[in-house]
């Protein structure tokens, strides 16, 4: 949890001096690396199906590559603690999702859990006089990564069964190389010639990568294993809270009383809405939505 709370600081610190696309490729070829290298030790390389091939695709395609434009530009334009308090509603609207999809049936309590971390949201980025108190094309951005990830979820619970986590990470992040490829050299290319490369800029990619896209997912793939599902994504309600206090002492970011009281509201909505959990593979799709990179 703490390497997921430090990469939303990761990203804006290597945003100073680099562009968004440019991060997220360079990150996501390294992991890629990373990934192969542990799969190729560990002798968990296997063949994908052929009628698996469409269902990665589509996999990949809500994420990395349309949750990474969502969070990533979205990052530009808010703080690291905002956007860590939107990215954490991701299993509230995946068990949304599973209900609406798969017609999974959900309790009383579910439902409320729901509808309260929406309310915090609401709390945490309104101001006294009812407009945003953060950018609303930040916000916006963030929601695009947010129903990335639960498209990802939803298609995640056809393959959760048949691949290993860490296969399946690996695949997902290789496909996303090859989709920002053309993106990064369009769009980046050009303006990272011109970048001037130090230490400041490169070491909180190959922070995002190793420790945030692989260290991260593979501990909390090994506690799922030893502490079972629900357990151990109760411990995700902490990354907001972990970076807020990571950008307090970082940036010196302050937050309002407001803004506490919404973190709060929800983080109490998500864990009332993961009660009782749900489907098993529904709950194995839900322990890597939103954590993959």
């Amino acid at each position: 949890m703490i390497f997921w709370a430090f990469s939303f600081i990761w990203f804006k610190q290597a945003n100073e001096t680099l562009r968004p696309v440019t991060i997220v490729f360079f990150r996501l070829v390294i992991a890629v690396i990373l990934l192969s290298a542990f799969l190729f030790l560990t002798g968990k390389f296997v063949k994908i199906k052929k009628e698996d091939r469409k269902l990665f695709i589509l996999l990949s395609f809500f994420e990395p590559f349309f949750y990474f434009i969502g969070e990533s530009h979205g990052l530009t334009y808010v703080s690291a603690t905002v956007a860590s308090v939107l990215i954490s509603t991701i299993p509230v609207f995946a068990t949304l999702g599973a209900w609406l999809i798969f017609g999974e049936r959900l309790k009383i309590i579910n439902y409320a859990g729901i509808i309260i971390s929406f309310l915090g949201v609401v709390v945490f980025i309104l101001n006294k006089d009812g407009g945003f108190s953060f950018s609303i094309k930040g916000v916006m951005l963030l929601s695009l990564a947010v129903f990335s990830a639960v498209g990802y979820n939803l298609t995640l619970s056809k393959l959760v069964g048949n691949y290993g986590p860490v296969f399946i990470v690996f695949v997902q992040n290789l496909i996303g190389v090859i989709l920002f490829l053309p993106v990064f050299l369009i769009f980046d290319f050009q303006h990272l010639i011109i970048s001037s490369f130090t230490i400041k800029s490169i070491l909180p990619i190959l922070e995002l990568s190793f420790f945030a896209s692989c260290g991260a997912f593979i501990l909390f793939a090994w506690s799922v294993r030893k502490m079972g599902i629900t357990r151990a994504n109760v411990f995700t309600n902490f990354i907001p809270i972990l970076t807020a206090f990571f950008s307090f002492l970082i940036f010196g970011e302050k937050l309002t009383v407001q803004n506490m009281v919404g973190i709060l509201i929800v983080i109490a909505g998500i864990f009332m809405s993961q009660i009782n959990g749900h489907r098993h593979n529904i709950d194995d799709a839900l322990t890597l939505t939103g954590k993959t990179a």
